[in-house]
């Protein structure tokens, strides 16, 4: 099994523990409100909300990736870190196991934050997937996402 390591950093212009709050804990929720071009719902199917629970992302018709199964591994609301696990998801079937995010919520000096991802995928077998492509698509989706959770609170600063 091979394994790929990725690491991004994605500018935000909202507080940290707000930003931890929408993207960690609030996801169910907000998520789909704020892209529902996207995102069609987002539940909880197993689990508390904690370590080890199971969520469901169903993605809107017409998306390459319908919906996607995420493991959490770690939540720490005092140092907002995040981690889950991409455990299932109707892309990569053949060539993933399971992809594993680790995110760091850091502030800025002028009040928003940065997100330091680490993006680990463990290939099966002898499969392949394109490095370039990984880091280029899912990072600039990722990168979007998250322009439009500062969008959201941005036009409704109380939210």
């Amino acid at each position: 099994m091979g394994v790929i390591t990725l690491e991004n950093e994605f500018a935000v212009a909202v507080a940290p523990a707000k930003l931890f709050k929408a993207y960690c804990l609030e996801i169910d929720t907000l998520l789909p409100k704020i892209l529902p071009e996207h995102i069609k719902s987002s539940e909880i199917i197993e689990g508390n909300g904690g370590p080890g629970t199971i969520r469901k992302i169903t993605f809107a018709e017409g998306k390459e990736l319908s919906y996607a199964k995420q493991k959490i591994e770690v939540i720490d609301e005092e140092n907002w870190t995040y981690s889950f696990s991409l455990i299932e998801a109707n892309v990569w079937k053949d060539a993933v196991e399971k992809v594993t995010y680790e995110h760091k919520f850091v502030p800025t000096p002028e009040g928003g934050s940065i997100c330091k991802r680490t993006s680990t995928y463990y290939i099966k077998g002898d499969a392949e997937i394109n490095k370039d492509q990984i880091k280029d698509v899912y990072g600039k989706k990722t990168a979007g996402l998250f322009k439009a959770v500062e969008a959201y609170f941005l036009a409704n600063p109380d939210a």
